[in-house]
């Protein structure tokens, strides 16, 4: 019983430890498709950013500066959302074409080191866990 008890917390330890992981590639993802629908809205539909954003879990906290990421990954967040909206229609579509390549770059980078270390942490605090209970026993 010590055992799974003390694995469960480990383990618990692992995944929260992961979900920071999780949560960036999210916001990049978003942040990727929110770009993708800018950029259709601009040629062919014209509904306010507001409006777009409402489709997303954290575009709407990124537009209102409530969520920003620490470091480099804010700084290019809060570039990007500072610039929405604050020219004409064709230069903010020359805009958003070229922050397509840095949010491509940054959606995958997320993702593979989510991929990678998530279940690295999941395991390795298990271990850990186990390790400790059989010390315990």
């Amino acid at each position: 019983m010590l055992l799974l008890a003390v694995a469960g917390l480990t383990t618990s330890v692992g995944v929260f430890l992961s979900a920071k992981k999780k949560r960036r590639m999210q916001i990049f993802a978003e942040l990727y498709e929110f770009n993708e629908q800018l950029l259709l809205n601009l040629k062919f539909s014209r509904q306010s950013i507001d409006k777009i954003a409402q489709n997303f879990k954290y575009i709407p906290d990124l537009l209102s500066g409530k969520i920003l990421p620490e470091g480099k990954d804010g700084t290019v967040i809060s570039e990007y959302v500072f610039n929405l909206g604050k020219s004409d229609a064709l230069s903010q579509i020359d805009y958003l074409n070229e922050r397509k390549a840095v949010l491509v770059k940054y959606r995958d980078e997320s993702s593979d080191e989510y991929k990678k270390y998530s279940s690295l942490y999941v395991k390795i605090f298990f271990l850990l866990g186990v390790l400790m209970a059989v010390l315990l026993a």
